[in-house]
């Protein structure tokens, strides 16, 4: 069994910057890529809001100059998947998928949280060219365009009013005949003049040449009366929540009721010391990715802390 001072699982934003300042600080780190090396922003086209691109960057491109950076200070950089740990005693036990058993003696969690998605075959088609779960991330290349928001929840409604600020038109597809939002939120959506909710709608496809140009939605119109037509628009907006990747971690972590990492206020610290959580596996607020950064920044310094008092 190999024994490592910190192992990192998650290659995000989070876990390469993670990675960069432990490496600088001479903890020596391996990072645990996961199944999607880079995280959620390998599958972004242009990324602009974050600091240091005048001109935005690819999102691979951006992702594959932190794993660089990463490199360069030092870290041992893997193919494989965390999918056990033991967090019972200390050096903790973690295995991959490969069966390999490492001793850690600090773990940073960076395994971020995937959007949920409808389930059609035209998302993954269309990924990146019309299809988007974060607004705030890609509003900006639909500005003055007719987009779409899937969901009801209090999410959709902020998706909907933050894309009505740059959009001509923004339809709400609600598969309920009510939104399930906040008084407050629902206020906000029914009095936005470029808002329109279509109450008892489902999106069942979508369309388009060179990327997403309308969306096939059917009507309840009472049973069995159901009425379908394509809805054209330009870009097609999930915001039916996201799932924190952290099963694994269930059953030594603090987790809240939709599986989050509950962290210290302020800290990347978890239930267990020496062991930390960054990126969005810990943000169901925020889910940015100059937010990741930092906080991967955060664990990184507390890991060189907490390794110093075992010294």
């Amino acid at each position: 069994m190999e024994h490592q001072k910190c192992l990192i699982i998650g290659s995000g934003p989070a876990g390469y910057t993670a990675a960069i300042y432990a490496g600088r600080a001479n903890l020596q780190p391996v990072v645990y890529c996961g199944l999607q090396m880079g995280g959620q922003l390998t599958q972004t086209t242009i990324v602009e809001n974050f600091p240091g691109y005048p001109d935005g960057v690819d999102g691979n491109d951006m992702m594959m100059q932190l794993q660089q950076q990463a490199r360069r200070f030092g870290a041992d950089i893997r193919d494989g998947v965390i999918v056990k740990a033991d967090f019972s005693k200390k050096p903790y036990v973690l295995t991959t998928d490969r069966e390999v058993e490492i001793e850690a003696d600090t773990v940073i969690i960076a395994t971020g949280a995937s959007a949920k998605y409808l389930g059609l075959e035209d998302e993954k088609k269309y990924n990146g060219q019309g299809v988007s779960a974060c607004a705030t991330c890609d509003g900006f290349f639909y500005r003055k365009k007719t987009v779409a928001v899937v969901g009801g929840g209090d999410t959709a409604c902020e998706e909907a009013i933050y894309l009505a600020q740059l959009c001509k038109k923004v339809y709400m597809i609600v598969r309920k005949p009510f939104l399930r939002a906040s008084d407050v939120m629902k206020k906000r959506v029914m009095e936005n003049e470029k808002i329109e909710v279509l109450f008892e709608h489902n999106t069942v496809g979508l369309y388009g040449e060179n990327g997403v140009e309308g969306a096939h939605v059917v009507r309840r119109k009472g049973e069995p009366d159901e009425e379908y037509y394509d809805l054209p628009i330009d870009g097609f907006f999930l915001a039916i929540g996201h799932k924190p990747n952290t099963d694994v971690f269930r059953e030594w972590l603090d987790l809240d009721e939709t599986g989050y990492i509950r962290t210290i206020p302020g800290t990347p610290r978890t239930s267990i010391p020496g062991v930390f959580a960054a990126g969005d596996c810990a943000d169901p607020v925020y889910r940015q990715a100059i937010v990741a950064a930092g906080t991967g920044c955060m664990a990184a310094l507390e890991a060189e802390r907490y390794l110093q008092t075992l010294a």
